[in-house]
């Protein structure tokens, strides 16, 4: 595939970085659109998501930095990249401190949280799908092997050499699986945040949506680097998906059992 989209002398110009830029700028003013849906003030919402798509840049370099200090000392102009690199334990540390600084700013400008929520929930799964969508393109995060006539083979040294994807072997395009169930629960949040009953359906489901999809997908793509939960039967993001479907569940409970008690009254 392409981990480089081109060049500007001796920068290099990844295409996982541009993928991630991209969805980062349309989630942003997709969330903007979702905000007014939702009555939301517009100024509020993008100043979230600025803080937030910050606060997680941040910490995924401080991440990045604390586990390839003597990398990056020799050539720090690395820092400059975009995305540089696609890993789990960055996404993680990203969406945690990301998600944590949203709802700190919200608590502070007194936005309602399960509104918020609603209005974030198809820019987020949009933003996944762009980022899933310039992993292939690099080779991050690959397939198993395959015999599928859809397969696709990376022969770029780049894309082993950044990623460790494995040259001329037919791999499952996971990334493009997960990119088209990212893309799809996008739609469908974007088609149902008008109609809603109540403020928390819309992020309930995303949740759900996004863990189910995560865990699947994850079942066509190498384990390796991703650790190992109960004696291999889970890798990480796969607990972190059990974890989504298990909060979405809650959230989606908790907005029904709210109803029942103001449809008793």
């Amino acid at each position: 595939m392409y981990p480089v989209l081109f060049h500007f002398g001796k920068l290099l110009i990844p295409a996982y970085g541009v993928a991630a830029a991209a969805g980062v700028l349309l989630a942003l003013f997709l969330a903007q659109r979702c905000a007014r849906t939702v009555g939301l003030h517009t100024g509020q919402v993008w100043n979230l998501c600025i803080l937030a798509l910050f606060a997680a840049i941040a910490a995924q370099r401080l991440v990045l930095v604390a586990f390839n200090f003597s990398d990056l000392r020799a050539h720090p102009s690395w820092m400059l990249g975009l995305a540089m690199i696609h890993h789990p334990l960055l996404a993680a540390t990203g969406a945690l401190v990301g998600a944590a600084s949203a709802a700190i700013y919200a608590r502070w400008q007194r936005l309602p949280l399960a509104a918020t929520a609603d209005a974030l929930a198809a820019p987020l799964t949009l933003g996944l799908a762009f980022e899933q969508f310039g992993a292939l393109l690099a080779g991050s995060g690959y397939g198993t092997e395959t015999t599928a006539r859809w397969a696709v083979v990376y022969t770029n040294p780049l894309a082993a050499r950044w990623s460790g994807a494995p040259l001329g072997v037919p791999l499952h395009p996971v990334q493009a699986y997960a990119a088209l169930a990212y893309l799809t629960l996008s739609l469908l949040l974007l088609t149902w945040l008008p109609a809603r009953k109540q403020p928390g359906d819309v992020a309930g489901l995303g949740m759900l949506g996004a863990g189910i999809a995560m865990y699947l997908t994850e079942l066509c793509r190498d384990p390796e680097g991703y650790g190992s939960v109960l004696r291999g039967a889970l890798d990480g993001p796969q607990v972190a998906a059990v974890l989504l479907v298990l909060a979405g569940g809650l959230v989606l409970m908790k907005r029904n059992r709210k109803r029942e008690v103001e449809g008793n009254l």
